[in-house]
């Protein structure tokens, strides 16, 4: 065996199958012995060499033999995807690699344009030709080769749906398993007394009545109508075929006669009577009978009264659960009984969506300075000779007032007659407002809500809003749903809790149970408490079940889907995730990280795309590609442990080792001197709060993920100053007040929404440079000569494009069973434009050299164009100079999207006064583009413009003038501001965690100098 332990592995591997071949397959015995000394072979080779220094495998607990039966390295030959220059680079299997470098350097296209795609394509060809042709190819990425690759799980930063019907709870599953739990073992109450409702066997119906009853008189009743208007004729007669004689019609007892019915328009309560006896335990046979064909008729429910009673009150029994005091019967629950997306489940007013679209009176009555004729009641506008306006006309003669009356002298019972309507009643009353009955301004929009016309249905949408369903309160379930609880709570107050309540509610819940509901809910307990906890370790414990999944911002999807990753305990895969620290404050991305490693240690691979210094940090290994973006990136510029790194000299490893920094101001601006106040933020989980931002300065937001920033700046103030400048229809959330405004002209927002879905979008499209350039080109004296306009030159309108290819400039070739093949177009060779148009030159260029051309050449192009240049100049100052004009919306980066949509509202001609507001700016960015960004929000807050930032970046806290932070923690625990004032204040106040991080962050930084 000594001799054997010298071999190479490579010599050794290949003997076990050969050997194992020789022996006849009827001999098991003798292949399994040479097989397990196979084993035993490989199992004693020393490992030595890449080995130790490469594969993880032994800290997983993996046995030497197993690292050699699989690969150590992805190993990623030639990739040319996008702008990668011919790459070739192994990453090692079983670590935490960190993909960085500047944004549009080529981190994406390596990590999910070659090696997913490349994994996702072999995936696909494991299927039936037959089926891909149902799910469509997926073409081979521009690489030579991949080896090593395991399967692969993508996890981007999309949120996953926009449907308002999915939630945190159910795309986690933890919803469908709290369904189960509470349709297994919830107690059920009556919505009408609070009572616990009971269910009854045949037998211990009628031993109750033996017991209760012993010796009166009783009436047995089967009830066939509950509550409802009609007639009834048909009922009658079918009770009289079946050989009943009398029926209990509203708390009377009659005998059915011929063609019998009831008033139909008024609602009844009506009983069969099936038997009238005296009790006694001689006639229990009389009684059962009785008991089972009163329960039979009453489908499950039946009635006994007693005639001799002062107050003849009926009393219920059923075997079904039921409220004996009332007859309240609720069915057997089931799992869709708990479900707002099933029929059985959903709260029947909003549908199970938790909100309904209401008329207000703020929205029909916007301005109550005007009177009715000028067109105060919004949906009417101004007097015409029509039927509502002589009716109103009418009813306000009555009340001696007119059509010109100004809405707000107009009295407040009279408004709401107009609106609201006047009831049947109260114009028969005498004391009614006119002598008809009048619909109402309001319920009249509200019908129209459903009209079949999609122009109707818009015209109505500006006078509704959301509001919480008033049956529901929010649950989104029917009132029955509501009323099966679990130690006092039903699961619509489960759903509501933060993640971080809901997990120490189910703490030791099993004390609080009783023996069977213990026994049912064991396994479904364990479960729920395991998937919270995946919930909790990454860092989202201030989110609820009930959160709609539309309203997450990419990082927490993010971040979901890495929990719900963590639960399936899989082994031997790849796992890509696109800055999963996304809007993760520094407190939870130590959370992030260890989930991260998590998933590395019970052996599985994963590469992180990222940007932030902990996560480079913490990583095995470290790609860092570049050196510039776009054109100037496609480059492995350095990689290795984070140590080597440090000493690579790489841009990245200048701002890890600090050589490079981003420098703040010693001397803050000075500001406006005034303020703008929002008085008493409410919404969501915000107590009470009083926002005061300095107007002239550049202000940070910040605050630990869920505190409440997006509730006070997206929902509460932007709303506010949309509806003020722009008369937006979007409420804010709820405020006592605002002052202030008189300071500003306008507000800008610049959120995190993509530029464009499709190829024909662009970043000369989007920032609307590309209108400037058509008509420059439309005033060269050759396109006057041809008669061409500016229309000639756009590629998404016939006339000036390439017909063929319809202006994409390249055709789309159907393979049948195999992806489907871009090929340039033929006849204008992926030129976009027809022969004529290209004509048409502007110093030398055509339209198709312009949008080939990068931003940096176009600056230097355009120079003596100033409305061309302010706006391309814009795109090259956030750090965007490497993108082609014409670059297909599609295939930017989250942070190049951003920026092409930042780099757009600051080539907006400002007054100084503007508000600008900008959410997590730094998403997606590399230390250096963050560097560029600052300087471009300095120079908008030097004009005097204020800038908001929402943020978690500290690299871009610590430049602003004045810092807000919001917390303490996230959730319920948040929602207060806590620490204020410039960055140093805020660091020296050590309140809150922003305080600690921060300190930290300025114990390394340098101030510029003056």
């Amino acid at each position: 065996m000594a001799k054997k332990s010298t071999a190479t592995p490579v010599a050794k591997a290949p003997k076990a199958p050969a050997a194992a071949k020789k022996k006849p397959v009827a001999n098991g015995v003798a292949v399994a012995a040479e097989m397990a000394a196979a084993v035993r072979d490989i199992a004693e080779i020393p490992a030595a060499g890449p080995v130790t220094g490469h594969v993880h495998g032994q800290l997983n607990g993996h046995s030497p033999a197993s690292q050699y039966l699989e690969a150590q390295y992805i190993e990623v030959y030639g990739a040319r995807e996008h702008n990668l220059k011919n790459v070739t680079v192994k990453i090692p299997r079983n670590r935490l690699v960190v993909f960085t470098g500047i944004s549009g350097s080529g981190k994406s296209s390596l990590a999910f344009d070659t090696i997913y795609a490349e994994g996702q394509r072999r995936y696909m060809e494991t299927f039936s030709a037959y089926a891909r042709s149902f799910m469509g190819g997926l073409e081979r990425p521009d690489v030579d080769k991949i080896e090593g690759l395991s399967p692969v799980i993508s996890i981007e930063q999309k949120t996953t749906s926009r449907n308002p019907r999915s939630t945190v709870g159910t795309i986690t599953e933890i919803y469908d398993f709290l369904r189960l739990l509470y349709a297994r073992t919830a107690e059920a109450f009556s919505y009408a007394t609070g009572e616990k409702m009971i269910r009854q066997s045949d037998d211990q119906i009628i031993n109750f009545l033996l017991k209760h009853f012993d010796g009166k008189k009783l009436v047995v009743l089967a009830p066939v109508v509950k509550g409802r208007k009609g007639h009834y004729r048909e009922d009658f007669q079918k009770i009289a075929k079946l050989g009943f004689t009398k029926v209990r019609v509203d708390g009377e007892i009659l005998d059915i006669t011929p063609k019998m019915q009831v008033d139909r328009y008024k609602i009844h309560d009506i009983e069969i009577v099936i038997d009238r006896l005296l009790v006694k335990e001689e006639d229990r046979f009389r009684l059962s009978g009785s008991v089972q064909n009163a329960l039979t008729h009453g489908k499950g429910t039946m009635l006994v009264l007693d005639p001799d009673a002062k107050k003849a009150t009926p009393q219920f029994f059923s075997r079904f659960l039921m409220d004996p005091a009332t007859g309240i019967a609720y069915d057997d629950p089931a799992p869709n009984t708990f479900s707002f997306n099933s029929p059985y489940g959903a709260c029947p007013t909003c549908n199970g969506l938790g909100e309904v679209q209401e008329i207000t009176e703020e929205a029909v009555l916007p301005d109550r300075k005007l009177s009715i004729s000028r067109g105060g009641i919004a949906p009417l506008g101004e007097y015409r000779d029509i039927w509502i306006f002589q009716q109103l006309q009418l009813i306000l003669k009555k009340n001696k007032a007119t059509l010109n009356t100004p809405i707000e002298k107009i009295s407040e019972d009279l408004l709401h007659a107009l609106l609201h309507g006047i009831s049947e009643d109260e114009a028969d009353s005498g004391k009614g407002l006119y002598n008809e009955v009048f619909e109402g301004i309001i319920p009249f929009l509200r019908r129209q809500m459903d009209s079949e016309s999609d122009n109707i249905r818009e015209w109505i949408a500006q006078y509704a809003q959301a509001q919480p369903c008033p049956e529901c309160h929010g649950y989104r379930l029917k009132k029955e749903s509501l009323h099966f609880k679990m130690d006092g709570k039903h699961i619509g107050e489960l759903s509501v809790m933060d993640l971080n309540d809901l997990a120490a509610w189910f703490e030791g819940l099993e004390s609080r149970l009783t023996d069977r509901q213990n026994v049912i809910a064991r396994e479904l307990l364990k479960e729920i408490r395991k998937r919270i906890g995946f919930l909790l370790e990454v860092g989202l414990d201030y989110l609820n079940l009930h959160r709609p999944v539309r309203t997450l911002s990419g990082g927490e999807s993010q971040r979901i889907r890495l929990a719900t990753q963590i639960g399936t305990q899989l082994v031997g895969v790849l796992y890509i995730m696109d800055e999963p620290s996304i809007g993760l404050h520094q407190r939870d991305n130590e959370r992030l990280i260890k989930a991260l490693q998590h998933l590395r240690d019970i052996g599985n691979s994963v590469i992180v795309v990222e940007h932030d210094k902990d996560m480079i940090l913490h990583a095995d290994h470290v790609l860092d590609i570049g050196p510039g973006a776009g054109i100037h990136g496609g480059h492995i510029v350095a990689q290795g442990t984070p140590q080597e790194i440090f000493n690579s000299g790489s841009l990245t490893s200048q701002y890890l080792s600090g050589q490079k920094h981003i420098e703040m101001q010693k001397k803050k601006r000075k500001g406006e001197g005034v303020d703008l106040v929002l008085k008493g933020a409410k919404g969501n989980n915000l107590k009470n709060v009083t926002l005061k931002v300095p107007l002239g300065k550049l202000v940070a937001v910040t605050g630990v993920s869920g505190s409440g920033k997006s509730t006070l700046i997206h929902d509460t103030l932007y709303p506010i100053l949309n509806q003020h400048f722009f008369n937006a229809k979007r409420e804010p959330l709820a405020y006592s007040g605002i002052e202030g405004l008189e300071f500003i002209d306008k507000v800008i927002e610049v959120d995190q929404s993509p530029i464009g879905r499709t190829p024909r979008s662009n970043p000369a499209t989007y920032t609307g440079v590309f209108t400037e350039i058509r008509q420059l080109f439309g005033e060269m004296a050759e396109a006057k000569i041809r008669g061409y306009g500016p229309g000639r030159f756009s590629f998404n309108v016939k006339g000036g494009r390439c017909e063929t290819c319809e202006g994409a400039g390249i055709r789309t070739i159907e393979m049948n069973f195999l992806p489907d093949v871009h090929v340039p177009c033929e006849t204008c060779k992926g030129r976009r434009y027809n022969r004529e148009t290209l004509e048409v030159r502007f110093k030398g260029k055509s339209i198709t050299d312009i949008l080939d051309m990068t931003v940096e050449k176009a600056v230097e192009f355009f120079e003596y164009q100033p409305r061309i240049l302010r706006k391309i100049k814009t795109l090259n100052e956030v750090g965007l100079g490497y993108l082609t004009l014409g670059q297909q919306a599609t295939t930017l980066s989250g942070g190049e999207a951003q920026r092409v949509k930042l780099a757009t509202e600051l080539s907006k001609k400002d007054t100084g006064k503007t508000f600008y507001i900008l959410d997590e700016p730094t998403t997606g960015l590399h230390f250096e583009d963050i560097s560029h960004l600052a300087d471009v929000l300095q120079k908008l807050a030097d004009k005097g413009n204020t800038v908001l930032i929402i943020e978690h970046n500290l690299d871009l806290i610590k430049v602003a003038d004045y810092v807000i932070d919001i917390g303490p923690e996230g959730g319920a625990a948040g929602g207060m501001i806590v620490a204020q004032g410039t960055p140093e204040q805020v660091a020296k106040s050590g309140k809150g965690h922003t305080a600690r991080f921060l300190a930290e962050e300025l114990k390394t930084s340098k101030y510029a100098t003056a």
